[in-house]
């Protein structure tokens, strides 16, 4: 289970080189290790088990044969929640207004670190893999990357993953547990506007989704905190 209460329970200020030593070790490292399993995962998947991938795109004939004007128009929609600029948008909105609520720009950057590690083991991990996208009508046109994994879902699950976890400060009841589901719901829009679409395997939706989750684990304990250590650092 995440400790929910690391960064309430101790919110002094990290040095430069505490900052240095916990991105290396606790990001860095870690990001390296997760970004060859991606790949090796990725090469299983276009070489060994290239039948599984090819049984896959029964799924995405699926989706295929469920497209209507209505859908096509809501997943185009749904998949805007996950483009660069989206994500990108909103994480730097989110950072700076929880920077000002809380004064702790090291809590702040949590999201955006875990984005950035995603979008990097997600970039160079493509560009490795380099797979091919289903075959089957694209309805949106297909970004330089491959297929494997897939960026927009790990994108989503990073943001707004990291999102929820910061959510649970929010004091209202209600509130809190409205905007942690949202929170929960978009990613999932995301997910299905990519298969619905016909811009991934599930096999790439579902490595992306790791992908993005474990970013958030590496965001969200990028720095070593104190338990019970409750004096106010400065910025």
């Amino acid at each position: 289970m995440l400790d929910l209460d690391r960064w309430a329970d101790d919110p002094s200020a990290p040095g430069g080189r505490e900052v240095g030593r916990d991105l290396g070790l606790r990001v860095g490292v870690p990001a390296a290790v997760w970004w060859a399993v991606v790949v090796g995962l990725g090469f299983l998947l276009t070489g060994p088990l290239a039948g599984l991938r090819e049984r896959e795109t029964a799924v995405s004939e699926w989706f295929v044969q469920q497209r209507t004007a209505a859908l096509d128009t809501l997943t185009e929609v749904w998949s805007v929640l996950g483009t660069t600029e989206t994500i990108i948008g909103i994480c730097l909105v989110v950072s700076g207004v929880v920077w000002w609520r809380t004064r702790q720009w090291w809590y702040a950057v949590v999201p955006a670190i875990a984005v950035a590690v995603q979008a990097a083991v997600f970039m160079l991990a493509a560009l490795v893999v380099s797979a091919e996208r289903p075959e089957v009508e694209q309805l949106d046109p297909a970004p330089p990357t491959s297929s494997f994994p897939s960026g927009h879902s790990g994108a989503s699950i990073a943001l707004y993953v990291s999102l929820a976890l910061m959510a649970q400060r929010i004091g209202n009841a209600w509130l809190r547990v409205s905007v942690t589901v949202v929170l929960f719901v978009l990613p999932l829009l995301v997910v299905c506007s990519r298969l619905y679409r016909g811009m991934h395997y599930p096999s790439d939706v579902v490595v992306g989704v790791l992908n993005g989750l474990v970013c958030v684990v590496l965001g969200w304990y990028w720095l070593r905190r104190t338990p019970g250590r409750v004096e106010q650092g400065g910025g």
